[in-house]
């Protein structure tokens, strides 16, 4: 996997949604940002705009577009390249449903399997460039979905990040993976 082949690398959640400020699955639906979520996305912008970025891989869908809107406004250096295989798990008809009835083991008709979801993301972080020489750690803007689904193939526990909660990802001294655990910008902040 050729995202892998990078010593470290970030992914930034979205910003909120209404499905988010409502406990709802959102899943594939193409849901914007709400007032909440365009406020976390500039002060995320604003708190990660020295972090050193090599490629911005945008998720498709609207919320990870407008969260990245607000990074790109803050750097001009960057373009985001869309990846497609990062958007999150199709749910089918659970989409707008409560969070609380979530089976993640099952297919909802009409869904994608967890077998599927797991291949796609898999296949996302293979589409990833190799690092160049010297090159900056690239940042996936996405969803929870994938950054439980990046986890699992690097067999590094899983904290859900909240929105717009920035995950490193980098290789220990004895080349496993680690992740540390989501941030928050300020003033969003939860850590001290």
């Amino acid at each position: 996997m050729s995202l892998f082949l990078h010593p470290v690398f970030y992914l930034l959640r979205h910003g909120r949604t209404a499905h988010n400020a409502a406990d709802l699955i959102a899943g594939a639906t193409d849901a914007p940002l709400d007032d909440e979520g365009r406020r976390q996305a500039e002060a995320a912008a604003r708190h990660w705009q020295a972090l050193p970025i090599g490629r911005l891989h945008v998720s498709p869908l609207l919320r990870a577009r407008q969260t990245a809107e607000a990074l790109l406004k803050r750097r001009p250096d960057l373009r985001p390249l869309p990846a497609p295989l990062l958007a999150e798990r199709n749910w089918g008809p659970w989409e707008g449903q409560p969070r609380a009835i979530l089976d993640r083991d099952a297919t909802p008709q009409g869904g994608e399997s967890p077998q599927a979801f797991r291949a796609r993301v898999n296949a996302a972080c293979a589409a990833i460039p190799a690092p160049a020489p010297g090159e900056a750690p690239p940042l996936l803007i996405a969803h929870s979905g994938t950054a439980r689904e990046i986890a699992a193939l690097l067999d590094v526990p899983f904290i859900r990040p909240p929105n717009c909660a920035l995950i490193r990802y980098y290789r220990g001294p004895d080349g496993a993976w680690r992740a540390d655990p989501p941030m928050l910008p300020a003033p969003f902040s939860l850590q001290p």
